[in-house]
């Protein structure tokens, strides 16, 4: 075996405040944050010219999102923020969660927009929200 865990998904974003705010209305806890920039950092990812606000979140087990604001050069999108959950790429990421319900009228107040609910079975509760950015972020609710 070579892998031994995930340590994070990286998001790239343009409103770094807005988006670690969702996250952090969520759930997570804000590991740190710090700007990266020179040629070791270009090396590492392919690019030039490179520097870049990092925020490191983790949910309460441990799992991390890297959200990154690139500040040069310039982060470049691909198709429309709003994009489909079947569009070709990463598109959520999945949380289980207590009270699904609740969460999922928080996260609205707090300016998500609800895609979808329904009941899995006897299994689960689950409902695809939409937050800043067009990030989807699927929520799991186990039942009994």
């Amino acid at each position: 075996m070579t892998v031994k865990r995930m340590d994070n998904v990286l998001i790239v974003v343009d409103d770094l405040e807005a988006v670690k705010a969702f996250f952090l209305e969520l759930g997570l806890a804000l590991e740190g944050q710090t700007t990266v920039e020179g040629p070791d950092v270009g090396r590492l990812i392919g690019l030039g010219d490179v520097r870049a606000t990092l925020a490191m979140l983790r949910t309460p087990d441990g799992q991390g999102i890297e959200l990154d604001k690139f500040h040069t050069p310039d982060a470049v999108r691909f198709g429309p923020v709003d994009a489909p959950v079947n569009a070709l790429g990463l598109r959520r990421i999945m949380f289980a969660v207590d009270g699904i319900d609740a969460v999922v009228a928080r996260m609205q107040a707090h300016g998500a927009e609800l895609i979808g609910q329904m009941q899995y079975g006897a299994s689960y509760r689950l409902a695809y929200i939409r937050g800043p950015e067009g990030i989807i972020v699927g929520l799991a609710e186990q039942l009994g």
